[in-house]
């Protein structure tokens, strides 16, 4: 596969991105949502995060999406106004190819000009390796474990929280 690019994402994506979704839901621990969401869902979501100024991105290789990455609101009070969460999800046939580095890498700049001054990467469950890897090579730290906060596939699952500094909107 020759080398991904990472743009903003459009409605025209939207399709293959509900669908690399769909396969997280289905298939793993990554997201805690239990059905898929239909395309119209996945499209609110993408403009709700669009009208907070924030990046929606996909990477693009050979002419299809493998991968998509955005950053939202980490919570909706005024005072986490300043901090974001970031999501990032690749085709699963894509996946060790550095795709997901090269959108986080990506996202992290793009959040750089926006107000968000904290990134926050809440993983879901202690044995997705490959996410907690890829955020600890982009310059996350370790914070904490939240224990047995969500339930999936008959079992358990934790989350693990991993923290970035952005630049400072303030200063």
């Amino acid at each position: 596969m020759n080398a991904a690019l990472v743009r903003p994402s459009t409605m025209v994506d939207m399709a293959a991105i509900t669908a690399i979704y769909a396969h997280y839901v289905r298939n793993t621990t990554s997201t805690f949502e239990l059905d898929p969401p239909a395309v119209e869902e996945m499209v609110r979501r993408r403009q709700f995060v669009l009208s907070l100024g924030l990046p929606y991105l996909v990477a693009e290789a050979e002419g299809r999406i493998v991968g998509f990455a955005y950053a939202s609101q980490y919570r909706q009070r005024a005072a986490y106004r300043f901090t974001v969460e970031d999501s990032i999800y690749v085709a699963p046939d894509c996946s060790g190819r550095g795709i997901g580095r090269l959108l986080l890498t990506s996202l992290i700049i793009a959040c750089d000009s926006t107000p968000a001054r904290q990134m926050i990467a809440v993983i879901a469950d202690t044995a997705n390796l490959t996410s907690i890897a890829l955020h600890a090579r982009c310059g996350f730290r370790m914070v904490g474990t939240m224990e047995d906060v969500g339930y999936k596939f008959n079992r358990w699952v934790d989350t693990v929280l991993m923290q970035l500094p952005l630049c400072d909107p303030l200063e």
